[in-house]
């Protein structure tokens, strides 16, 4: 194949206008499906990533998650709003989440985690 079809324009001083907003806090997550399908096609699939910045909801807030599972023959979407968040003492804290893969290769999977700590270093 030809290396000039592969070519991404970097283009570092386009202006882009946008209302600015405060950046808010994210965490990371990882996870494993349960388990879906029967005999030999029995398998699930495991995921990780970082949320988006945080959401205001009520009194506390909430993070989009948006990712794909790995490969295994197939992949699945993991798409969910967290729970609000679950304080674990020295002003820090975990959101869980809950939920179903997207349907593919003629099934989905349930799925349940905790994020990570927010800025666990700090």
């Amino acid at each position: 194949m030809n290396k000039k079809n592969f070519k991404i324009k970097n283009k570092p001083n386009r202006k882009i206008y946008t209302k600015q907003r405060a950046q808010t806090h994210t965490h990371e997550f990882l996870g494993s499906t349960k388990l879906a399908e029967a005999g030999a096609d029995r398998h699930n699939h495991r995921f990780a990533g970082v949320t988006s910045q945080a959401i205001r909801r009520g009194n506390s807030h909430v993070h989009v998650i948006t990712v794909n599972t790995d490969f295994f023959g197939h992949l699945h979407q993991v798409r969910i709003v967290t729970g609000p968040a679950i304080p674990i003492g020295n002003g820090k804290h975990v959101h869980f989440a809950k939920g179903r893969t997207t349907l593919n290769d003629g099934h989905i999977h349930n799925f349940e985690f905790s994020t990570l700590i927010q800025s666990p270093l700090i």
